[in-house]
């Protein structure tokens, strides 16, 4: 289906609206005007120093399995439009990129732009690897508001957002139909587990439990929030409240309707068997889109279903693929430059068609899958990114994992509190 360019700027916005809220640099207001949609070079060029006309090559760290190919192609196309300036690729994951640059940053053998998500940006600010972003205000205009909001720390803008990303719920429509699909978690639990019986080698339900990405959704009822409502609350994690406690133990009922164990229920795992035409609903994002195409699945996407005493969809992790320019860049005005050219809706559109990721921007973008992301984005909320982040993840994965294996839940999320508030 093709999208108007309005109702993508909107529905992210009202995302940006339930976890951080709109840029009051731009508002609303700016992120949904269609002139804002428009590539800022112009304005770019007219208000940062002036770009070099010696020959100068650029760095940029990115991801494989998409990513690669969308730097390489932009940065031939932004070498046709400066053409004393190159674009050097190299690989860096992004879950390395961060712990990377604080080892090749002041070595002098780092990027000069490299990608990484909205939630490591309070480490990368106090490490002092980034640049604050020139011409934010420009930029805030363009992007929509949940990115700019999510890359604004203490004040101040870093980075230039290039995707939005949640996840929803798949299904397998050969295996349930689309009225069918459920709507709560109870519901889901008991097709799940009628499916389960009637089925062999086949799962009602599938997702990877271990991954507090993913698992955060049993934390949020009563618009309970990890670190308060914006993020930034560093006295309390909120991950053992009471309305955490009781979600996850709902999440630790669904063994019923899932019982593997958390080991085997890995992400690969997961997107391998719902691939294989094995699960009728699964938890995942818009970037699996390819790999289920082309393993040939007639599936759809709806958004998350209600938590129990809920009746809208449950809250899920929004988050922001940027890209930053490093501080140690001996070419900060090319890098802010061609990272901003990435935001151009021509660059948009090209990435989202090698990688399948919402644009940053509000431009138009042609997918079957994309309404049911607008309506999870819509109960989405940013993932914090304060430096206590950082313990999260690996403290909500023990955590899950041994809820999911039959732990007591405040036990494990009272450990998991204190490991988070202790970074």
């Amino acid at each position: 289906m093709k999208l108007k360019k309005l109702a993508l700027a909107a529905a992210v916005c009202v995302a940006g609206t339930m976890g951080v809220g709109c840029s009051s640099n731009g508002g609303s207001e700016a992120a949904v005007s269609p002139a804002a949609s428009e590539a800022p070079a112009a304005s770019t060029e007219a208000s940062t120093p002036a770009v070099s006309t010696d020959p100068v090559t650029l760095t940029v760290w990115e991801s494989t399995a998409g990513p690669d190919e969308f730097i390489k192609q932009a940065g031939a196309a932004f070498t046709e439009k400066y053409p004393n300036i190159t674009v050097e690729y190299v690989n860096v994951e992004l879950g390395d990129t961060t712990t990377q640059i604080a080892l090749d940053g002041p070595a002098g053998v780092g990027p000069d732009v490299f990608a990484a998500p909205h939630d490591k940006l309070g480490e990368l600010v106090a490490g002092g690897h980034v640049l604050p972003t020139e011409n934010a205000e420009e930029v805030t205009k363009t992007a929509l508001a949940a990115s700019t909001s999510a890359l604004t720390y203490d004040g101040t803008m870093y980075g230039y957002p290039v995707s939005a990303e949640t996840y929803a719920l798949f299904y397998n429509k050969d295996l349930i139909a689309e009225e069918e699909v459920p709507t709560t978690w109870e519901d889901l639990k008991a097709f799940s587990e009628k499916f389960n019986a009637e089925h062999n080698n086949q799962y009602g339900f599938m997702m990877d439990v271990q991954n507090g990405y993913y698992t955060i959704i049993f934390t949020t009822s009563q618009d309970n929030r990890m670190f308060g409502p914006d993020g930034t609350d560093t006295t309390n994690s909120n991950i053992n409240s009471a309305a955490s406690v009781e979600g996850m133990k709902f999440f630790q009922s669904l063994r019923s309707a899932l019982d593997v164990p958390s080991a085997d229920l890995t992400t690969a795992a997961c997107d391998s068997a719902f691939s294989s035409g094995n699960v009728a609903l699964y938890i995942t994002g818009l970037w699996n889109v390819a790999t289920f195409e082309g393993a040939g699945l007639n599936f759809g996407v709806s958004a998350l279903p209600s938590l129990p005493g809920n009746d809208t969809p449950s809250a899920s992790f929004s988050g922001t693929r940027a890209m930053f320019v490093s501080a140690y860049s001996e070419h900060p005005v090319e890098a802010n430059l061609f990272s901003q050219f990435l935001m151009s809706e021509e660059m948009q559109k090209l990435r989202f068609d090698l990688t399948g990721a919402l644009p940053a921007i509000n431009v138009e973008v042609d997918s079957p899958y994309i309404e049911g992301f607008l309506k999870q984005l819509d109960y989405a909320f940013p993932m914090p990114s304060i430096p206590q982040m950082n313990a999260f993840w690996d403290a909500m994965k023990a955590a899950s994992a041994n809820i999911w294996d039959g732990a007591d839940v405040q036990t494990e999320l009272d450990a998991c509190n204190a490991t988070i508030l202790a970074q």
